[in-house]
């Protein structure tokens, strides 16, 4: 395959710049939440990057796919963590649609190199 580092595409950089967002808006979350909520969505968000990062250093072509899927499926997830913290008021709707417009960001660029990597194998 003919990628880059992981550390190099863009959409890598840019979930684990969402990562820290994460971490950054679930400060403001109720102390009974770190066990819960918090660390649900917390590690929704590593995923997303972790699963990146783990299926571009894998040998083969079908691996990579592969976690770009789970990372996609960790998005979901994360959007799904979004959207409770802000029905239980503890994000506010400028907060989630902020999160939810780089979530989809991600996702395009995620289908985007799944594309490209498809046509190339």
């Amino acid at each position: 395959m003919s990628f880059k580092s992981y550390r190099d595409l863009e959409v890598w950089q840019k979930a684990m710049d969402l990562v820290v967002v994460c971490y950054q808006i679930t400060n403001n979350f109720p102390k009974s939440e770190i066990y819960g909520l918090t660390s649900q969505l917390q590690r929704a968000a590593i995923s997303v990057p972790a699963n990146i990062a783990e299926g571009r250093e894998r040998q083969y072509t079908k691996e990579f796919l592969k976690h770009l899927s789970i990372a996609y499926g960790s998005l979901a997830e994360l959007e799904t963590c979004i959207q409770i913290a802000e029905r239980l008021n503890y994000l506010d709707l400028k907060q989630m649609k902020e999160v939810l417009d780089k979530t989809a960001e991600i996702g395009r660029m995620l289908n985007g190199l799944r594309t490209s990597i498809e046509k190339k194998s």
